[in-house]
């Protein structure tokens, strides 16, 4: 690809990542509303933000694996069209039923982040990429920020309904673009959906996600809440026990559970879990009255502007992200995103008794996701063969979304207990909000601790490696990898149309190349650690199962 498109194709994905992130945030200020705009009970009403969860959670997995086998691009393109229909749906709506159906439609986009890093895996040039996926993965914080000041200032000033419309032309805005800038990837796996494996994963994440996100309302010992939670413990097992034997799974668990992608997607639960504290907390104390002894008594617009200042600052560290990792690794760059958003969340503790303490605490926790963010797809990208990007970056985004929602769970569980009275009405207290803050902290540095176990960052001993040769007796598309001894990849390439195939400026060290032409692995015996070498790959027919 040429420099000047790949120059557009960046800031084209990353724009329709805010775009989708957005949606997240969008309905924030009509959530005490939505009960008299939509003739129902708050109970009811609930479920236009839970149903955009569940979609979400059961797309992302599926989205990508389809990315995957169908092309990236192409699997954008369609979940930019879900977002817009969902948008107009809601645009439309005046009742609780069709508001609940488009968010949903909504929540089936969330998959364009990690189909975005997998593009730009495929198209930019090793330069580029770091910086590029670091902003992609940013993109999700930078919506949410920036979404809430805006939401509340349009449902301030303008009919609901425009919220919806607004989401609709930025999602037709985004689909031009990428219709006319970004060029689909020849990487593709090819192969037969895995409909069993896709369906048993939706069944447990929705089992799953519905017991996290409604046990606070129904009772965390309700039977419902209990028998839930037990289903999405069977259907997992059962779902891991089909995806060992399929011949094509949905998840390639053999991959998952390579140290390296295990260890990030881990992490990523616990930082997920982490992160979602500042959204809770901040909003809240700056709204609260100032009768409260400590509520800042702001309006949702003002405490959206607050907030909006650390999505710039995720932008901004998206590069900052893509440095350290090239230098340092990015398992570095996730310990030090950590480490700051964990001083964030304890400078807040002491510090949450004036408006501008919280916005530099924002910041402080903003600079520390954006540092984390830009790190995990490239842990992720570093383990997995090119032709399984999507679905491990999805795997990867899912792991945060469920981090996320276990948090609000517990959040929600610790604020409801430990509460105040404002007249007839109770408020979560200062000391509810600083537990929250001590938790989000507390699993910032579980999250640092998980990813000093990640692989160290090996360091090539010469430099301009380079290993090529032939692939003989591949039908189909053979993609190459190099591991190293722990597992994780050096480096990978798509052999070409005679076989032929090239991996440049690897380790030098001892590595393992392994041929996949879908859904058939090859592995081939260790090759030494020269300079410049050629070996061929023979596909053993007989193994074929």
């Amino acid at each position: 690809m040429s420099s000047a498109r790949t120059g557009r194709v960046v800031p084209v994905l990353a724009f329709t990542g805010i775009v989708v992130s957005l949606m997240q945030t969008l309905i924030i200020p009509l959530v005490p509303e939505l009960p008299g705009l939509l003739g129902a009970s708050s109970a009811d009403t609930a479920w236009a933000i839970t149903a955009t969860l569940l979609a979400a959670a059961v797309a992302t997995p599926t989205v990508g694996r389809l990315g995957d086998m169908y092309g990236k691009r192409r699997m954008l393109l369609v979940s930019v069209v879900l977002l817009v229909a969902g948008s107009v749906t809601c645009g439309l709506s005046s009742s609780l039923v069709p508001m609940i159906a488009g968010r949903a439609l909504q929540g089936l986009a969330s998959g364009v982040i990690p189909l975005g890093i997998s593009i730009m895996r495929d198209e930019l040039p090793a330069e580029r990429l770091g910086s590029a996926t670091a902003m992609m993965s940013a993109s999700l914080g930078v919506g949410g920020a920036l979404g809430l000041p805006a939401a509340a200032l349009i449902a301030e000033n303008a009919d609901w309904h425009v919220l919806f419309w607004t989401a609709a032309g930025l999602g037709v805005v985004a689909f031009l673009l990428v219709v006319s800038l970004v060029p689909e990837s020849a990487v593709r796996t090819g192969g037969r959906f895995d409909l069993p494996g896709a369906l048993g994963l939706s069944v447990a994440l929705l089992c799953l996600l519905l017991a996290i996100s409604k046990g606070a309302d129904w009772g965390w010992g309700d039977g419902l809440t209990l028998g839930l939670f037990v289903a999405a413990v069977v259907v997992l097992m059962v779902w891991g026990w089909w995806e060992l034997r399929a011949k094509e799974p949905l998840v390639d668990l053999r991959t998952t559970a390579r140290r390296q992608v295990l260890l990030t997607n881990i992490a990523s639960v616990v930082f997920g879990f982490a992160m979602f504290a500042m959204s809770l907390v901040l909003p809240q104390l700056l709204q609260l009255p100032t009768a409260t002894g400590f509520g800042l008594g702001q309006t949702m617009l003002v405490a959206g502007l607050v907030m909006a200042p650390s999505g710039l600052v995720m932008m901004a560290t998206a590069p900052v992200s893509a440095r350290i990792s090239r230098t340092r690794g990015p398992r570095v760059t996730l310990m030090l995103g950590a480490l700051v958003v964990a001083a964030g969340y304890g400078l807040t503790i002491v510090l949450m008794g004036e408006v501008w303490q919280l916005l530099i605490a924002s910041c402080v926790i903003g600079a520390g996701i954006g540092l984390s963010y830009g790190a995990m797809p490239a842990l992720i990208m570093s383990a997995v063969p090119v032709s399984e990007t999507a679905s491990a970056n999805s795997l990867n985004t899912l792991m945060r979304s469920i981090g996320t929602s276990t948090s609000s769970a517990v959040a929600g569980v610790v604020l409801a207990q430990m509460t105040v009275s404002l007249g007839p009405v109770t408020v979560p207290s200062q000391n509810g909000f600083r537990v929250v803050l001590a938790i989000g902290a507390g699993a910032a540095l579980v999250a640092l601790f998980v990813a000093a176990f990640l692989p160290a960052r090996r360091v090539a001993r010469a430099a301009g490696r380079r290993l090529s040769g032939t692939v003989r007796g591949g039908a189909a598309l053979v993609t190459v990898t190099a591991h190293r001894a722990d597992g994780s990849v050096a480096a990978s390439a798509v052999a070409g149309s005679d076989g032929g195939y090239a991996l440049s400026a690897l380790p030098a060290e001892p590595l393992t190349l392994v041929a996949v032409e879908h859904p058939v692995v090859h592995e081939t015996v260790p090759v030494g650690a020269g300079l410049t070498q050629r070996h061929d790959i023979d596909l053993v027919r007989k193994e074929r199962p």
